[in-house]
């Protein structure tokens, strides 16, 4: 026992260091800790507006009020809200998609991008397991522990170039080249996470046509729709692309950030199948999956969702929200990037996206935590989320402080 014991402490040791650079959790713990007069979390992926503070979206209000006072509470399907399910497809595959009408698409309620995820790992290891998953550079880390959790063997592919801080594209290129015939590939559908930097539509469709080639199979994560664009349907174009090439795909949706559902846990899996009947063996293997995870997934989320999705006018409503949000993150970035160049900042900053891989090294980022109570995960990865206006002025002269000198 009490080697077991050291074995436990000194693995989770070891994660815990490896995790802290990624998801912030000394930098979040710190930010709740220190009370200083100006402080800025840049970890976090809320929108949050001018007050600094988290959004619950009008449609979001809207649907609790009418679903408030619900007498049922029994449990969902395994599969979850047959309703949430439904409208969530038609986000991703189209409102009026054949495979929809076809019954060709497995599709189960998920907890969230994260449940959605690992489900497929699961699912990937029980039914190819001699396969792996490749998995961009850099990629959000969790990716990584879904996949090795499910004991899927993992490999890497290039995408994003320090240098020119865009699209690797020709080392991208090679790796899916180079790749057995047939392997498992991740890809952010948009709004990379933690580069913000997405291939061109033009770039979609050679990596789609190379993929065909190969035979290989793409697993979509799509935690960010609509945030690239402001358009939920224009940020579906990759797989759109994919679905147009005759790709039989996954796809990870999450209804957090799009909707503000943070703590709801809610999303969906899918995976396009050759046919009705395999769709329908595909998702029996999914619940069964499932089951010993958690069995049925939770209630309130599905409710939330399907009463907006399938209400045109909160629909239309939430369309309009989404935009905004989207816009706002534009906006912020155009004003960070302008300030910077303005205070002459030796570095380029075109680069800014959803998310900022700023370039920061670990130890400028440790000097906005220390001297300014700047928070980001030590890698440099901004989420522009945390960026107001009252608050972009300060950043940009901060980053610019200890930068400047690069």
């Amino acid at each position: 026992m009490a080697m077991m014991a050291m074995t436990i402490r000194n693995s989770a040791s070891r994660r815990t260091m490896m995790s802290r650079p990624i998801f912030g959790s000394r930098s979040m713990s710190l930010f709740s800790l220190i009370l200083v007069p100006t402080k800025l979390t840049l970890v976090w992926e809320h929108i949050v507006m001018i007050i600094g503070k988290p959004v619950v979206l009008d449609c979001v209000r809207e649907a609790e009020r009418r679903i408030a006072g619900t007498s049922f509470m029994e449990y969902l399907p395994m599969g979850g809200s047959v309703k949430m399910v439904e409208e969530t497809l038609k986000l991703a595959y189209g409102d009026n998609s054949q495979f929809i009408k076809d019954k060709r698409i497995a599709a189960v309620q998920s907890l969230s991008g994260t449940g959605a995820c690992r489900l497929f790992a699961d699912f990937q290891n029980r039914f190819c397991p001699a396969s792996q998953i490749y998995i961009p550079v850099p990629t959000w880390s969790n990716h990584h522990n879904i996949w090795r959790d499910a004991q899927v063997p993992q490999k890497t592919y290039h995408y994003y170039h320090p240098e020119t801080k865009g699209l690797d594209f020709k080392g991208l290129m090679d790796d899916v080249k180079n790749a057995p015939e047939g392997s498992f590939f991740l890809l952010h559908a948009c709004a990379h996470n933690p580069t913000g930097v997405d291939p061109t539509e033009e770039q979609w469709r050679e990596i789609s046509q190379l993929f065909k080639a190969k035979k290989h199979f793409a697993f979509f994560d799509m935690a960010y729709q609509g945030f690239a664009s402001g358009d939920p349907a224009r940020d579906a174009k990759s797989i759109r692309i994919f679905l147009e090439d005759g790709h039989h795909i996954g796809i990870s949706q999450s209804y957090a950030k799009n909707m503000g559902l943070y703590g709801q846990r809610v999303g969906c899996l899918s995976v396009l199948c050759e046919d009705e009947k395999q769709a329908v063996t595909v998702k029996s293997q999914l619940q069964q999956l499932a089951r010993p995870m958690y069995s049925n997934p939770p209630l309130h989320g599905a409710q939330i969702v399907s009463t907006i999705l399938g209400d045109p006018e909160l629909k239309s409503l939430w369309l309009k929200e989404v935009k905004i949000m989207a816009d706002r993150i534009i906006g912020m970035r155009t004003t960070l990037r302008d300030s910077l160049e303005k205070l002459g900042s030796p570095l380029s900053w075109e680069h800014i996206g959803m998310f900022c891989y700023s370039g920061l090294t670990p130890e400028q980022v440790d000097r906005l935590t220390s001297e300014y109570h700047i928070y980001m995960t030590r890698n440099g990865r901004i989420s522009m989320a945390g960026v107001t206006t009252g608050n972009v002025g300060y950043l940009a002269n901060a980053i610019h402080e200890v930068t400047k000198s690069s």
